[in-house]
């Protein structure tokens, strides 16, 4: 059978977040292979061990990159990125070129908590 593969993204402000967002919908995201940018994966996994996460870099040292990679061939099913509207970051240019390649590759791409449950239960099914 074959597994999705997901993404987990957050910014700074917004790890604790989906770290809480992970830690409820565990049981949901065990159905799914998980890659995730370094700080984010690693504070998932204090949390749920459990869960099946490979770890890339962080965010501003190319991890959103390496999952716009992954998009790009195929190998990304949906993308869970809490965004932080209201701060600046220094590599938003990243940012922006993932939002573009889930759009471009027809990928889910969730940057809240309401659009983060509608990608977990339509691509855990």
């Amino acid at each position: 059978m074959h597994r999705p593969n997901i993404a987990l993204i957050a910014h700074d402000l917004k790890k604790s977040d989906l770290v809480d967002w992970a830690a409820s919908h565990e049981d949901k995201l065990a159905r799914f292979d998980i890659v995730a940018t370094g700080t984010t994966g690693t504070r998932v996994l204090e949390r749920c061990p459990s869960l099946p996460i490979t770890r890339l870099k962080s965010g501003p040292l190319g991890g959103d990159q390496q999952i716009g990679a992954l998009v790009a061939e195929g190998r990304i099913q949906g993308i869970i990125f809490f965004i932080d509207p209201l701060t600046s970051l220094p590599h938003d240019v990243d940012v922006k070129a993932l939002i573009r390649l889930a759009a471009v590759y027809d990928i889910p791409i969730a940057l809240n908590l309401a659009t983060a449950e509608l990608v977990i239960e339509k691509l855990g099914h």
